[in-house]
């Protein structure tokens, strides 16, 4: 068992989660309000990373992030380090490649809101932020629960855009995913079927709780106030 791949792995997966979701629910809550031109295309532009094989997205983020573009560049100049082939670099190209699943079910969470108890809490005089924080999310709380859960669980399980991001190098991008493939190339299917077990056991536990958990929240907020 590769400890040191796996804690790599759930510190990516918690940054991840940390950084994307204010961005998701900022995003997923415009989209499900607001009607303008393009948005189909803004939709489409999101779920790019669901259709696009992994490679292919490593590969314009392995440019994008690299030497040549001016962000790289920029990157190094400023810190003496690249961006490609760092925990930094996994973190960003981690945070891109996960974007439609934070956004979507967030997105459908905040859809599914009648359009009647938002014009309530206006005429109740409650602003944006009370709104937001004490009408609108406990409502769409189920689809954050299962933004966060997957993409919390797709960045353990990443591997196309790892390996083009940010290599193999040990304790700064080898990944769990990475540590397995490893594993497997030299025969040891002893230590690959162990972790492969125990990212099983880790994905489909979180799954189920976030599952009840989301169900549980629903059931709540459909009980008849007296």
């Amino acid at each position: 068992m590769d400890w040191t791949a796996l804690r790599l792995s759930l510190a990516l997966g918690g940054v991840t989660v940390l950084l994307l979701l204010p961005a998701a629910l900022i995003a997923g809550r415009a989209l499900a309000y607001r009607t303008f031109r393009g948005k189909p295309l803004v939709e489409a532009l999101l779920a790019v990373p669901l259709v696009l094989p992994p490679t292919v997205v490593g590969y314009y983020l392995l440019v994008g992030l690299g030497g040549e573009s001016l962000l790289g560049q920029w990157t190094e100049r400023l810190t003496g380090h690249t961006l490609v082939f760092s925990f930094t670099g996994l973190v960003i190209a981690s945070i891109l490649v996960n974007i439609p699943f934070a956004v979507q079910p967030i997105q459908r969470a905040f859809e599914t809101i009648p359009v009647e108890v938002r014009d309530a809490a206006a005429c109740c005089g409650m602003g944006f932020w009370r709104t937001l924080f004490t009408v609108e999310l406990p409502l769409a709380w189920p689809g954050v629960l299962t933004g966060l859960v997957l993409t919390f669980a797709h960045t353990l399980g990443e591997f196309g855009v790892v390996l083009m991001v940010g290599g193999n190098i040990p304790g700064e991008t080898r990944t769990v995913a990475i540590a397995i493939y490893d594993r497997v190339q030299a025969f040891d299917f002893d230590a690959a079927g162990q972790m492969s077990l125990l990212l099983l056991v880790f994905s489909v536990t979180v799954l189920a709780l976030a599952s009840g958990f989301g169900r549980r929240i629903g059931r709540r907020h459909e009980q008849p106030r007296h």
